[in-house]
């Protein structure tokens, strides 16, 4: 069976099996709009005419009115416990890659450390130089920034 264009101007198509399913589509689309009688359609019909009425539908303006409620009653069923049991289980997952990676690099710095160590002592100022000073001097500010800041979270709360 072939279906032939009938009011509008469409070339063909490259592939004539696209050309049957967009024409389908069309007279489907047509005959539903039309409100023809669909019992001599075809399953396929059927659904594409289906598909037009629902296109053809309009979409809701606005939520519900207790769309609210329905949240908050959808978030309190939910187990909270099993989300924290997966947190847990992704933490210890976590955990355990970080002690692999640390012990992998204590591995390759042991077997390997004697060839490329010496070149980083090159790049290191020698303990008397001025650079040395300030990046002590750095590493003091940071390490007491870090511990007022404990202290702060210690004496007012974690909100501070």
């Amino acid at each position: 069976m072939t279906i032939q264009h009938i009011d509008d101007h469409i070339p063909s198509f490259d592939d004539a099996a696209h050309e049957r399913e967009w024409l389908a589509q069309e007279n489907a689309m047509r005959r539903e709009r039309l409100q023809l009688d669909p019992a001599g359609d075809d399953a396929r019909s059927r659904r594409y005419r289906l598909l037009a009425r629902a296109l053809r539908e309009p979409l809701p303006d606005a939520l519900p009115a207790d769309f609210a409620r329905q949240m908050t009653a959808r978030v309190a069923a939910s187990p909270a416990r099993r989300a924290a049991s997966g947190t847990r289980f992704e933490f210890t997952l976590m955990l355990l890659l970080a002690i692999a990676l640390a012990v992998a690099a204590v591995a390759v710095t042991a077997m390997y450390g004697d060839a490329w160590l010496p070149s980083f002592a090159t790049i290191l100022p020698t303990p008397h130089a001025p650079a040395t000073r300030w990046l002590l001097a750095l590493a003091g500010c940071l390490g007491a920034s870090w511990l007022l800041g404990q202290w702060q979270r210690h004496v007012h709360g974690p909100t501070a």
